[in-house]
């Protein structure tokens, strides 16, 4: 690494929020100890609180080992990270008040900035307006913006033309730290790197496609911010169309960042609007009632806030169907939960029966090919095959096996998400972040469901915590002749 590679002064907007202290400190204490971040970089931590620098850094340090994996806590290392912390009070709603900000930022005024909004959205349009006004933002200035951004297309609009009349969008990254894990990234290395795939990934062969992000935790305190949003908002809208767009998206011309996300653009227009009647037959809303959870009691959704009456839907499924030559007739199941049985997010792509079987297999029918991609709580892709049973009898049988397709394993640690869209903001590669049009074909199609909702096309369904969602969700998908992967 060169002595200027990489180097920037980081400013963290909301930087005792638990975000920051979760994802985004961790993140730059291993890229700082990898070596990914100059050690002369800064991380300056915007907070409306009086505080000491010695008090912020060992706050910093208490929160580090609180949320670093054990044994990945270094007490040598983190003094070195530590002389690149620095505090500073201000309020954001003040512009005045970003006056000790502009002083430790003009100390080093030909650095790269990264401006790493970590607050509500409502401060974005102000922060980018105060960096503006004490003349911070620079040529070489990046701003990220956390989700959500907006509740539909109107207000995500208005926050975007706030936050561009001081920025390029070429310098706007709008984060999504699913696309961030090794294993979405990897979907385009399986899919344009193995011709083997290639002539398989359309309609001609794939049955159907399911994409699956359920939470066994509920709203974990944040019920003020989630009734606002619910499942659609919070993570069909953003991290499951995310998901969808590498599954569907054309092969780009190359990676670089305008390519991949041109492409990802066509995919969301693609997404056939949904009719009233549509809305009807393939949406599913619902909230989660008490129930257990690893043998403990939990509530339901509105038990203990005070409120009788909520609309929210903390469980959300869609058919989503795509107009185009490649997936006409493959219909996309999306579904996301909270307070679900098991922690889980998977892409499932099914492909179709064999035409014809000639193999007699104890009667049974011969399953079909699955590829299966993993996100969480373990990375992986396994590909779901038939092979013959060891044997002599005369008829031949047969069962499901997985072929891993997984990477060698190693010893290293390997890096979180964050950890990859803090180095891509830091090189300014823009290619895991979503563009302006991105965020507005998907709230156009978003937007048709939530009205419909807002309507009562379909009434709010309920299921008790634990389980796998609502009966619902089960006979949408059922009523296409399918069931979801997990239920078979």
């Amino acid at each position: 690494m060169s002595e200027i590679e990489n180097l920037c002064d980081i400013t963290i907007f909301g930087g005792h929020g638990d975000l920051a202290f979760r994802k985004l400190m961790p993140a730059l204490y291993h890229l700082f100890r990898d070596g990914y971040l100059n050690h002369q970089s800064r991380i300056l931590t915007v907070t409306r609180r009086e505080m000491s620098n010695e008090e912020h850094i060992e706050l910093v340090r208490v929160k580090l080992i609180e949320f670093l994996k054990e044994g990945e806590f270094d007490a040598k290392r983190f003094e070195e990270f530590a002389d690149r912390l620095l505090v500073v009070k201000v309020d954001l709603g003040d512009e005045e008040s970003y006056a000790g900000l502009k002083k430790i930022l003009d100390e080093h005024p030909s650095r790269d900035r990264v401006n790493y909004l970590s607050t509500a959205p409502d401060f974005f349009g102000a922060i980018c307006k105060a960096l503006s006004r004490w003349e911070l933002i620079t040529p070489q200035s990046r701003v990220v913006l956390e989700k959500p951004i907006g509740r539909d297309l109107i207000s995500s609009r208005a926050i975007n033309v706030e936050v561009l009349k001081y920025f390029e969008e070429s310098a706007v990254y709008r984060i999504d730290h699913y696309l961030g894990k090794d294993t979405v990234q990897n979907i385009m290395a399986l899919r344009f790197s193995n011709r083997i795939f290639m002539p398989l990934w359309d309609a001609s062969n794939i049955d159907h496609v399911q994409i699956t992000v359920a939470e066994s935790v509920g709203v974990e305190g944040r019920w003020g911010y989630y009734d606002d949003y619910g499942a659609m908002r919070d993570m069909i809208q953003n991290h499951l169309l995310q998901l969808l767009c590498l599954v569907a998206m054309e092969p780009p011309c190359s990676l670089d960042a305008d390519s991949v996300r041109d492409e990802k653009v066509k995919v969301l227009k693609s997404l056939r609007p949904l009719t009233p009647t549509d809305i009807e037959l393939k949406t599913v809303r619902a909230q989660y009632a008490k129930g257990s959870i690893d043998g403990e009691s939990v509530p339901g959704y509105k038990e203990g806030t005070g409120v009788e009456m909520s609309n929210t839907e903390t469980f959300a499924a869609i058919r989503a169907d795509i107009d185009n030559w490649r997936w006409n007739g493959v219909p996309f199941y999306l579904r996301s939960g909270k307070r679900l049985r098991r922690r889980n997010s998977e892409i499932v792509i099914i492909f179709k029966s064999v035409p014809h079987s000639i193999f007699a297999n104890k009667g049974r029918c011969i399953s079909q090919n699955a590829l299966v991609i993993s996100l969480q709580p373990n990375e992986s892709i396994e590909l779901k095959l038939m092979n013959k049973i060891p044997g002599l009898t005369e008829q031949m049988h047969l069962q499901q096996v997985d072929l891993e397709l997984n990477a060698p394993l190693n010893t290293e640690r390997k890096p979180e998400a964050y950890e990859r869209l803090m180095l891509d903001v830091i090189r300014s590669n823009p290619t895991l972040f979503m563009r302006l049009d991105e965020v507005e074909a998907a709230w156009r199609w978003a937007d048709v469901v939530l009205e419909g909702w807002a309507d009562n096309i379909v009434q709010m369904k309920s299921y008790g915590a634990g389980s796998d969602g609502p009966g619902a969700a089960i006979a949408m998908i059922e009523r296409d002749g399918r069931s979801w992967y997990d239920e078979r």
